[in-house]
């Protein structure tokens, strides 16, 4: 598990939409990109509702979780990562002290958002309810080995991605599957033709099935 740290992503706020956590049956961990804000991202939970769901999304200061590409050394995006998998990590708290168990914490994000919620899991190295990475991948420069010696016993995790996202090279989608397959992970990895760096209706569907399992 990962060490309590202390970084410029820590005291700032977190948004929430659904279920106060005292009244929740699950969490949906919402994580943004560079750019972007915690608000936005929890525009999601509008696509994917569930009534008994929480949702929490962390605020990254200065919009953005680290300065570099999600491929360069990874001492060059610190303390921002650290610090960023330090937020997920007090979400994820949260939720265990609310009386959520952790099968049904249920983690998400897109493009740096998306890199950050799959670097948490492959360093918490424990199953959760779910993980849907929205065009990103595990964090590291090219030629970096991913091998994860733990078992998430099954945990459902959905990656979609591009085949011409200028900023994730589909090597590092293969990459992240087959890294999260070897952990036991049940993965499931689309590729859409010429779609860019956006999110699109299928992976809407994909992480609405992954949600309604990780209620369960």
């Amino acid at each position: 598990m990962l060490d309590q740290i202390t970084g410029p992503h820590q005291g700032q706020a977190i948004a929430r939409a659904g279920k106060p956590l005292a009244e929740a049956r699950a969490v949906l961990i919402l994580m943004h990109g560079r750019g972007a804000t915690a608000v936005s991202i929890l525009d999601l939970a509008t696509y994917l509702p569930h009534p008994d769901m929480a949702y929490l999304a962390p605020q990254a200061a200065n919009n953005s979780w680290y300065p570099f590409s999600f491929l360069a050394p990874l001492t060059q995006n610190e303390p921002g990562r650290s610090s960023g998998l330090q937020a997920i990590r007090d979400c994820v708290t949260q939720a265990e002290q609310g009386g959520i168990p952790t099968e049904r914490i249920i983690l998400g994000g897109f493009s740096q958002g998306a890199c950050l919620a799959a670097e948490f899991v492959a360093h918490e190295k424990r199953p959760f309810g779910g993980l849907f990475i929205f065009s990103g991948g595990l964090m590291g420069p090219q030629g970096s080995s991913y091998k994860l010696s733990f078992d998430l016993q099954g945990m459902s995790i959905f990656i979609g991605c591009s085949d011409i996202d200028f900023h994730i090279p589909l090597s590092r989608v293969e990459e992240t599957a087959t890294a999260f397959k070897q952990a036991n992970a049940n993965v499931t990895k689309r590729i859409y033709p010429n779609m860019g760096h956006t999110i699109n209706q299928d992976e809407i569907d994909q992480a609405q099935q992954l949600v309604a399992n990780g209620v369960k």
